[in-house]
């Protein structure tokens, strides 16, 4: 289950209690979420799957009510970006006014799912009939675009040591859970997926954490990654600190 942190201690990122990922509950009253639910269907996917391709219609949107997802988006020169990791909670998909617009994005299961699926123009029906829902639809949807955005201000502006500990901080927020007085990221994650997610080489992403650990900002264990010093990361990244639900992954 994924963890993160409370608003007060996210600058310490040393807090021994644990909060539960909540994913569109922050949005959605119980009886919206209701109506939402009442109107998917559920669909399993194993790992390998892939929900949907760039280029594939966008008419769907996704809630992961078991299982894990990631967002991916190919170059030009064929190298695979991932953009979000999903989780349990998560909503996701691209709707916009366009009719005919299409996936800007992959989808590719990384666990085993149960998800539900939502039909564009059973929402849009619903939308219509319920106020309050679309203006909660409008702050959920203003919230994923935030996080692109702050994901493509670090990467843009840090370099590539600034994009890293942005990533650190943000498994952390996601998969954070106490470990004495320090965080550990409880997904295991490859240097070859965090090069994908911040656009380097397996190589520089070694040498860039092999540089943190002898500042003692991380450390390693049982192929999981420590964080022993947040403020360092912070440092590099120049966090602004984000609230929690868009400094996330």
């Amino acid at each position: 289950m994924a963890m993160t942190y409370t608003r007060e201690n996210h600058t310490t990122c040393n807090r021994t209690e644990t909060k539960a990922h909540k994913g569109i509950m922050h949005f959605f009253s119980a009886e919206n979420f209701e109506r939402l639910q009442n109107i998917m269907y559920v669909k399993h996917s194993a790992k390998g799957d892939f929900l949907f391709w760039e280029g594939d219609t966008a008419d769907k949107l996704y809630y992961v009510i078991q299982g894990g997802v990631r967002i991916t988006k190919l170059s030009e020169s064929g190298k695979s970006f991932i953009l979000y990791l999903h989780q349990s909670g998560d909503l996701f998909g691209q709707l916009d006014p366009f009719q005919n617009s299409v996936q800007s994005f992959s989808a590719e299961v990384t666990e085993d799912c149960k998800m539900g699926v939502i039909q564009r123009k059973d929402l849009e029906v619903l939308l219509w009939q319920h106020g309050d829902l679309a203006i909660e639809f409008m702050k959920w949807m203003g919230l994923m675009h935030r996080m692109t955005e702050t994901k493509f201000r670090d990467l843009m502006m840090y370099g590539k040591p600034g994009a890293l500990c942005s990533l650190l901080i943000r498994l952390s927020n996601s998969y954070g859970i106490p470990h004495g007085e320090h965080v550990q990221i409880n997904y295991k994650i490859s240097h070859t997926e965090m090069a994908d997610m911040i656009g380097s080489t397996r190589e520089s992403v070694n040498r860039m954490l092999s540089d943190m650990k002898k500042e003692e900002a991380v450390e390693f264990h049982n192929g999981r990654i420590i964080i022993k010093n947040a403020a360092y990361l912070r440092d590099i990244c120049h966090c602004e600190n984000c609230p929690l639900e868009i400094c996330r992954m």
